[in-house]
This record gives structure tokens, C-alpha cells and sequence, in this order.
């Protein structure tokens, strides 16, 4: 197991970038034009490569093009940025045309917004066009948990997080920005290339304010004079110097978009949080002792019934036979969580429901194209979607108070998704084969903000 640090000399430009085991970490700093044009300039291929792939995606996905996105993220989140984040996204689009990529400021704002104007809006703007009640579109991504107290073996706070997503798009979720703004705390967090904050939602800050979430399966709603959440999720993390911080600055603006279960930790005080935000729902709570799962499973039952298509607690699916094993192992861990268990979790094939060792859909690390379970897999995907846990992250209090965290690019079990073998039996998905490549599975990896 390698014990890495992102670490690199300070370049002139206050910024530095560095490569490890798959990551890719850029430490940026200064103005908020100055970090993104540094961030733009550093990372232009892989900004380009997302951006490229996210076009087909996109197109494939939604059957709406470039141009429509475009034209949305204009209409509904331009005038809403507050100027830090505008001047970020700004910073960007000129640090990619400084190394002859040029994309401009709209380019970069849909790269942002993707999430949100896909799978909340693009459902919604399509119901009204067919009068038709909207259908949820919400991903079932991501198995996560935070636990402290009794829970834990220091009684400090543990949290874990593997990301699902489509492999085309999750093997490019490489970045790890260390971020240190001239205005309130320095950031830690993953990302997609392009993306001002993290997306799948993994960050810690400065004042231990420690950050993660799965979605909210079967979720439908979005109120289109709303705040970004791209947004509200970057400043929640920068500007949180407590757990009800943190649930404020989500909540105010609240679009509806990308509508998740967050987990929440302050590693100065071990209390660990739950915020449960959809629209017209949202309930917080905390705690000192105990642990809180999530894998996408909607819990306060008034937001399934305004807010989800139906409830995922009837029949087998991957949410609830997440929860299952999620339940299982905690009740038979007591005591014992540490960062080490929770990178063994993050790589669990044990189906609790079924009783089978086996990658699949209802796995911890999860393996859609290994999955073609009548009815099951559909809320997913197609049978054998290229998709499921793409890399993973462990932190603890006394990693967060060092601005660290245990990171693995690929399938946390270790095992690799390869592409020649996957076509040769789906040959339906090689819409992909331009932009989808073979992901290898790395080793654990510590990375940290650097020292300046």
C-alpha cells in the first residue's frame, strides 16, 4: 500500500501541480481569477478531454446538445454566480485559452452545472414540453458513511465515500484541489476536471468542516429561480466553520438540484451530521456518538412521498440492498471503524440480501456491468451499464486536521474495468469507444494540502 503525499515545489505562478497514483493534484492559490486561471492553465488536457466526452455524454444521455446546455446554464444560473465564482469560472476559461484551448466562460459554467441542468432540469424542462409529470432522472450514485463515538476505535470521526458514476465519466474524477482562496478556508477536495467544486462531494477544509453525500434515489424537482448548487456546494465547504454553517449556506437558494444525502464531520468537535436536502424537504440532524449510512436511500418518509418516484424500500434495488449491508456491518463493528476498515468497505462485494460474494449492483463497490437482473438493474441503466464505484476516499479527524485523506483511483476492490473484453460482450455500448478507455485500479494513496 503506498503512503504518498501530492506534494511540489511552489511554481512562480503560487501554484504547483503533481501526479500520483493516478491523481492528478493541483495546489492553487490567490485571487479567485488568479485560481482559476492557474487551475484552467495546469489542467488543460484533461479539462478538454471532459469536456469533449461530456459533449457525447450529454448528447447520448438527454438528446439535447451542446447548445441547449449552453443556452440553459445562461438563462438559469449565469446572473445568479456571486462574483468570486464568476471570476473563478472566468479564470478558467482564459487559463485554458493561455495553452490554446479555447473554450469561453459558457463553456465553463455548463462544465459546472452539468449535474444539476442534466438530471434535474433536462427532466423537468422535457415534462412541460410533452405535458407530461416529470420522471425522475436522479443517479443512483455513490456508498458512503460517517462515524464517531463509540462507533469508532479513537471514538473520532471516520468518513468514507466511493463514487458511482458511468466509468466513461468516473475515470476522469482524477483531480485533488488543494485550494487556498484569499477569502475564507483553504479546501481539500476531489473533482471533475473543470469543475470549482468537487461533484461527487468529498472535501475538508480548514476548520475541520469534513464533507460528503450519495444522491437521493428516485428523486424528482427543481425550481429554476434557485441558487446553483455547484455553487452553494463550493461555498458551503469554504466558508463552513461548523456543521450548522455547513446546512445554512446549502440550504439558502436551494434549486432542487442535485438533490443529495450529506454527511457532514467536525474534526475539532467529533460531531457528525446528516442533512437530507431535497426541495420542498429538507431535515438536519447531528450527533456526537453513532454513525450515519447513505447510499442513496431516501429516509424522512413526507420527502418520498412529495418528492420521490415511489419508495425504494419496496422490493430488492441497490439503495436498499446497499443500506442492508451498511446496517450489517456496523452493528457487527461497534468500536472497531477506523481509516483501514472503511478502505476495506469502500471495496466490499458481499450482496447482505442475497447472501452471494459477488460484484454487482447491490454491492458496496458496485459493478453495474457485471449486473442484468430483470427489473433491478433498470433503474440504474440498460443490463451491464458501464458504470459503478470508480475510486474511493477515507478521512479522519486526525487526517482532516492535517488537510488529508486517503484516496484510490479505480474500483476500490482493486479489480480493473477493461474495455477490449466489455465490447467484445456489449458490443451496445461502443457508442463510448471514443472516449471510454480501460480503468486500471490503483493503489491507496495519502494526499495532502501542501505545506506553505
Amino acid at each position: 500500500m503506498l503512503s504518498l503525499v501530492c506534494s511540489l515545489a511552489i511554481v512562480a505562478s503560487g501554484a504547483a501541480r503533481s501526479e500520483q497514483a493516478g491523481w492528478v493534484c493541483l495546489h492553487l492559490s490567490g485571487s479567485p481569477h488568479h485560481i482559476g486561471y492557474e487551475y484552467g492553465r495546469q489542467a488543460a488536457k484533461e479539462i478538454d478531454d471532459a469536456n469533449r466526452t461530456l459533449r457525447a455524454y450529454l448528447k447520448h444521455s438527454t438528446n439535447k446538445d451542446w447548445k441547449f446546455f449552453r443556452s440553459a446554464a445562461t438563462r438559469l444560473f449565469k446572473s445568479k454566480l456571486e462574483p468570486e465564482y464568476r471570476q473563478e469560472i472566468q479564470g478558467l476559461s482564459d487559463g485554458l485559452k493561455s495553452n490554446g484551448y479555447h473554450y469561453d466562460f459558457t463553456d465553463m459554467l455548463v462544465q459546472n452545472a452539468w449535474i444539476e441542468l442534466a438530471w434535474y432540469y433536462v427532466p423537468k424542462f422535457d415534462a412541460e414540453q410533452a405535458k407530461k409529470p416529470v420522471e425522475s432522472k436522479a443517479p443512483y450514485n455513490c456508498s458512503a458513511f460517517v462515524a464517531t463515538g463509540s462507533q469508532t476505535k479513537d471514538h473520532k470521526v471516520v468518513m468514507a465515500h466511493n463514487c458511482w458514476v458511468d466509468y466513461v465519466i468516473g475515470e476522469r474524477w482524477n483531480l485533488i484541489l488543494d485550494i487556498k482562496p484569499e477569502h475564507g478556508n483553504r479546501i481539500l477536495m476531489d473533482a471533475w476536471p473543470g469543475f470549482i467544486h468537487s461533484g461527487d462531494d468529498f472535501a475538508v477544509n480548514s476548520a475541520g468542516i469534513m464533507v460528503t453525500e450519495t444522491t437521493i434515489g428516485s428523486f424528482h424537482g427543481f425550481d429554476e429561480k434557485g441558487v446553483p448548487e455547484f455553487m452553494r456546494a463550493r461555498k458551503a465547504v469554504q466558508y463552513s466553520n461548523s456543521l450548522d454553517d455547513f446546512a445554512r449556506i446549502m440550504k439558502a437558494g436551494n434549486n432542487g438540484g442535485y438533490a443529495n444525502d450529506w454527511l457532514v464531520a467536525n474534526a475539532n468537535t467529533n460531531e457528525i451530521g446528516e442533512l437530507e436536502l431535497g426541495l420542498k424537504n429538507v431535515v438536519f440532524k447531528t450527533t456526537t456518538d453513532g454513525v450515519i449510512v447513505s447510499s442513496n436511500f431516501p429516509k424522512d418518509g413526507k420527502l418520498v412521498a412529495e418528492e420521490c418516484d415511489g419508495s425504494l424500500s419496496k422490493g430488492p434495488n441497490c439503495c436498499v440492498d446497499r443500506h442492508a449491508r451498511w446496517d450489517y456491518l456496523m452493528g457487527k463493528n461497534l468500536g472497531k471503524v477506523d481509516a483501514q476498515v472503511g478502505k476495506q468497505w469502500l471495496g466490499d462485494h458481499h450482496d447482505q440480501v442475497r447472501g452471494l460474494d459477488k460484484a454487482c449492483g447491490s454491492t458496496l463497490c458496485g459493478h453495474l456491468d457485471a449486473d442484468n437482473r430483470p427489473g433491478f438493474a433498470a433503474i440504474l441503466g440498460p443490463d451491464y451499464t458501464p458504470a459503478g464505484a470508480v475510486q474511493g476516499k477515507v478521512m479522519t479527524s486526525d487526517l482532516a486536521k492535517k488537510m488529508s485523506f486517503w484516496a484510490h483511483m479505480g474500483h476500490p476492490c482493486g479489480q480493473d474495468f477493461l474495455v477490449t473484453p466489455f465490447y467484445a460482450k456489449h458490443p451496445e455500448y461502443k457508442w463510448e469507444s471514443p472516449y471510454l478507455k480501460d480503468m486500471k485500479s490503483k493503489p491507496w494513496t495519502l494526499v495532502s494540502a501542501l505545506s506553505r
